[in-house]
């Protein structure tokens, strides 16, 4: 069951920041969300943390399309690559969903913009979860059968 929804987790994450990270990087798929996120960034590019404070301007366009392409790569891993690579780009999704929620909140968005961040960070904190506790049944199921083998011995 656990494995089952990991699984289902890892597929609708992934297809999701897919999806977002294009949305970032092309107005392909829809010219106002587009349009929508490059002002957006443009506001948060301000208030990005560390750099702000010391001074150091940091670019809408490249802060977006970094975020972009982050997101485009680490869903493809979600989606594709097994295990370990797995959990990096699921920290790394974290890492910047978190930045997306610090970064809402600093410019005093409303609730409805910061929302859908808090969602997906808490999705992807579930999804960290549910795979440590798999793999440590799997750590405890194979030291088991060692303990068991050791005794027949």
């Amino acid at each position: 069951m656990a494995q089952m929804v990991l699984t289902a987790l890892s597929i609708s994450l992934g297809i999701f920041f897919c999806f977002v990270g294009t949305l970032k990087l092309t107005q392909v798929v829809s010219y106002e969300m587009h349009k929508d996120l490059k002002k957006n960034f443009a506001a948060q590019a301000k208030v990005f943390p560390v750099l702000s404070q010391l001074g150091v301007k940091v670019s809408p366009k490249v802060y977006r399309e970094a975020v972009g392409w982050t997101e485009v790569v680490c869903g493809l891993a979600l989606l594709l690559m097994p295990g370990a690579m797995k959990q990096i780009a699921n920290v790394i999704l974290f890492l910047v969903v978190s930045l997306a929620i610090y970064s809402h909140w600093k410019i005093n968005d409303r609730l409805d913009r910061i929302a859908p961040a808090i969602v997906f960070a808490l999705m992807l904190v579930c999804r960290f979860v549910i795979n440590a506790q798999l793999a440590r049944r799997k750590n405890s199921a194979a030291s088991g059968e060692n303990h068991v083998e050791r005794k027949v011995d």
